[in-house]
């Protein structure tokens, strides 16, 4: 195909040329075309141009959506029939991957496994999930697993909650089941908050960042919020957007949090949330004006991306750090003379880049760019907080703390 998406296209040329974007344009603002005679009806006539106008989007950001979808429909195979259990295998991947950066590292791990086996003889099967399925697929697949040896050999996913939980992962890890392959050496834009591992059990490929985003069309006179103390402040309450359906971001949230705030800080997040609001829906409702809409949304950096194209949105880093969501990978000792060349892909430069730059997950590999050319602390909740602390019970500690402080408002 020649034709290229430019911005005098007309709706119906894209949906002609490539269906697959009727995806993006109802996710983003347009769900009338949901119904096909309310599209046929505009599309015809509707530029590219005058679409994005209308929404108050960036022209080149809303393009660059429609031409990600684009891509991955033309250059990405559909491998998600190929990651089904092989009986008989002689290894095991198991895990979670983020959805924006799923296909692109299937499709790069399915090339890699096919010349893994030819090398080495190993037969390898692979179940990597969108993180969208979430805790049920953690659920049904990993919490009744009572003997490591029924461990799957690499499990990746983001998160807390499954690999501290005494009921989950965490009471493995005393058993000295996993080991860290990755280098020691990591990207100089997490140096200085110490992120490895340091007993060498756990590795961590990347972060999910949380910052903040405001609507200033609903700004009112409050301030900008900088810092995470800020959106504690009385001024705040129930004006804030949380992701409380994302479990690993938003339990990173809880924990950083109490860490630094205790109880009462919990507290205080718990009333200052409007909604529980998926951050695509934030930015696809922010120039609703019957919408009921918070004047800060807390986010996954990724979703940043879309908010670029609504004017009256600024992407707020925080002053006193991102929170950090560790993207987990374990590698079960036991395992390591089969399975260390795959864990080494998965924690490999062209892994990093696409998790970094298709994704915005900064990736930990020293190589990799992962264009954060601003200033960008980090809130790491660090190993020793972890050691000390039992962090699937802080989890349901505070999740109590923050329910019952939201129903209270």
């Amino acid at each position: 195909m020649t034709t290229t998406l430019n911005k005098d296209m007309t709706v119906k040329d894209v949906l002609e040329h490539w269906p697959e974007t009727l995806d993006v344009f109802i996710a983003n603002g347009f769900e009338h075309f949901h119904d096909e005679k309310q599209r046929n009806a505009v599309a015809a006539f509707l530029k590219l141009d005058r679409a994005a106008k209308t929404k108050n989007y960036d022209l080149d950001n809303f393009l660059g959506l429609l031409q990600e979808k684009i891509d991955e429909q033309l250059n990405l195979v559909d491998v998600t029939m190929k990651t089904t259990q092989k009986s008989g295998s002689s290894v095991n991947v198991t895990g979670l991957l983020p959805c924006p950066v799923r296909l692109p590292l299937l499709e790069g791990f399915d090339t890699f496994i096919k010349k893994y086996t030819e090398e080495t003889g190993n037969s390898v099967s692979y179940k990597l999930e969108a993180a969208s399925v979430g805790a049920d697929w953690i659920e049904t697949n990993i919490q009744g697993i009572e003997d490591a040896a029924d461990l799957p050999d690499i499990f990746l996913s983001a998160g807390f909650e499954t690999f501290f939980d005494q009921k989950t992962i965490g009471r493995f890890k005393d058993q000295a089941v996993f080991t860290d392959i990755t280098q020691d050496a990591i990207n100089k834009d997490f140096s200085g908050i110490n992120i490895k591992d340091p007993k060498k059990d756990y590795s961590i490929i990347a972060a999910v960042p949380a910052v903040f985003m405001v609507n200033h069309d609903v700004r009112g006179d409050l301030p900008i919020p900088r810092r995470w103390a800020d959106l504690l402040q009385p001024e705040f309450e129930q004006n804030v957007a949380l992701p409380v359906g994302d479990f690993d971001l938003f339990n990173a949230i809880l924990l950083a949090l109490h860490k630094e705030h205790g109880d009462q800080g919990i507290e205080k997040l718990g009333r200052c949330m409007l909604k529980s609001m998926h951050p695509s829906q934030m930015v696809k409702n922010a120039k609703r004006v019957a919408e009921e809409k918070p004047y800060v949304t807390i986010m996954p950096y990724f979703f940043t991306k879309m908010a670029r194209m609504v004017k009256s949105l600024e992407i707020v880093w925080p002053e006193d750090g991102a929170v950090v969501s560790p993207i987990f990978m374990l590698t079960k000792k036991a395992s390591l003379d089969k399975v260390k060349p795959i864990a080494e892909f998965l924690s490999s430069q062209p892994v990093g880049e696409i998790l970094a730059q298709k994704g915005l997950f900064p990736s930990l590999h020293p190589d990799v760019d992962n264009q954060l050319d601003f200033d960008h602390p980090w809130k790491w909740i660090g190993w020793d907080y972890i050691y000390q602390n039992d962090i699937g019970a802080l989890i349901k500690h505070t999740t109590k703390i923050f329910e019952a402080s939201m129903n209270a408002t």
